[in-house]
């Protein structure tokens, strides 16, 4: 029998105290992020609820969880490199600092800080979306100063529904805009060109500055994140703002904390619409359609033998189309006419799947397959 000593029996006993108290520490800490994460508002049901005092419990209770975010890019001038400062706003979204805001608040940024209340914190990039305009940073902040701003859904949104911003326009700290809903699927073109779709429109009041916070309900959830506005003068608001839907952003925030970006599906060519021109002087079938007209190498376009154009360039440095390569009419049976719907056709799609590309080839319909890769990160 194998017999244990007294001081094996302390050893024991230690170890074990200090296992159960590491178990122990480790359930708290998720218990106490569950308590937080679902932990309901002390918000009054809005329906019986005024108005003002509606207002006032959303700010009081959302409002220590929106940030301000100061983003310091440097700027090479006559005399060398200078700083330039631009702000924003973002919502805390979970116990351990991580901050949701726009990409065009921290693009290019050499430096990040945010203010939390009163404290100022130093913060890195965790991930970017360019295509959806949206971005995730995260600070090391005490836990005590994190109010997690809980996130809502974007479907089964109606026109007219009140909604509040929380913000930092012009850099005044925490500013409360109340308005209504006033358009849904709005498309909204963000600064590469590319179109984020289903954007919330509104005209609860967003100005430079209030980028990248929450625009919320009444019951102080985030159902979108402040992006964009019209401006005729380009001074400030005339009633006319958007926001990227929450369900967009939950549906990527995990990759972006994960791998730092989102892997999207590619094609592997250059393309630009068919014109009327180009349809008339090759004496076209259609007069809609992608051209290709280039075909990367080592994409799945290349491989399933897609074509692009010849471009012959004469010595005068002019350029002129000697050979039309493959068009695109459609890709999985969806019609693809313009950039929008070749966007919005592989928006769905993810790297590794194989889709059904229509072209037309010297006359002739053909579908091919064509195994989709990842889009490099430098082929915006």
């Amino acid at each position: 029998m194998y017999r244990v000593s007294g001081k094996q029996l302390i050893l024991l006993g230690l170890g074990s105290a200090l296992l159960a108290a590491a178990i122990v520490a480790c359930a708290q800490r998720i218990l106490d992020n569950k308590k937080i994460a679902i932990e309901p508002l002390a918000i009054a049901d809005p329906s019986v609820a005024t108005d003002e005092q509606n207002n006032i419990e959303v700010y009081r209770e959302v409002s220590p969880g929106v940030v301000n975010i100061t983003s310091t890019s440097y700027v090479q001038g006559w005399f060398g490199a200078y700083p330039q400062e631009g702000t924003g706003s973002g919502s805390i979204i979970d116990m351990e600092g991580h901050i949701l805001t726009n990409y065009h608040v921290v693009q290019q940024s050499s430096q990040l800080e945010v203010q939390i209340e009163n404290d100022k914190y130093p913060a890195r990039m965790v991930g970017v979306d360019p295509d959806n305009d949206l971005a995730v940073i995260k600070v090391n902040a005490p836990r005590d100063h994190l109010r997690v701003v809980q996130l809502a859904t974007s479907k089964g949104l109606l026109v007219g529904q009140k909604v509040l911003a929380i913000g930092n326009p012009f850099g005044l700290q925490r500013t409360l805009t109340t308005g209504i809903i006033s358009g849904l699927e709005r498309p909204l073109r963000e600064p590469a060109g590319r179109t984020i779709e289903g954007a919330i429109q509104t005209d609860a009041s967003i100005n430079p500055g209030n980028s990248g916070g929450p625009l919320l309900n009444s019951h102080g959830q985030m159902i979108g994140i402040n992006t964009a506005i019209i401006s005729p003068n380009g001074q400030g608001s005339v009633g006319i703002g958007f926001a990227v839907p929450v369900d967009i952003a939950k549906k990527i925030v995990p990759e972006l904390i994960a791998k730092g970006y989102i892997a999207r599906p590619w094609l592997g060519v250059s393309t630009m619409p068919l014109s009327q021109n180009i349809a008339k002087a090759f004496r076209l079938p259609v007069d809609e359609g992608m051209v290709i007209g280039s075909v990367y190498r080592g994409g799945g376009a290349a491989a399933a033998g897609l074509r692009g154009a010849v471009i012959r360039e004469s010595f005068f440095g002019n350029a002129s189309l000697e050979q039309l390569g493959d068009v695109i009419l459609a890709i999985d049976r969806q019609p693809v006419r313009n950039g929008e719907e070749f966007q919005h056709a592989l928006r769905e799609k993810k790297p590794g799947e194989t889709v059904q590309v229509e072209v037309l080839r010297q006359g002739k319909r053909l579908t091919i397959p064509v195994r989709l890769s990842e889009r490099p990160q430098d082929s915006r």
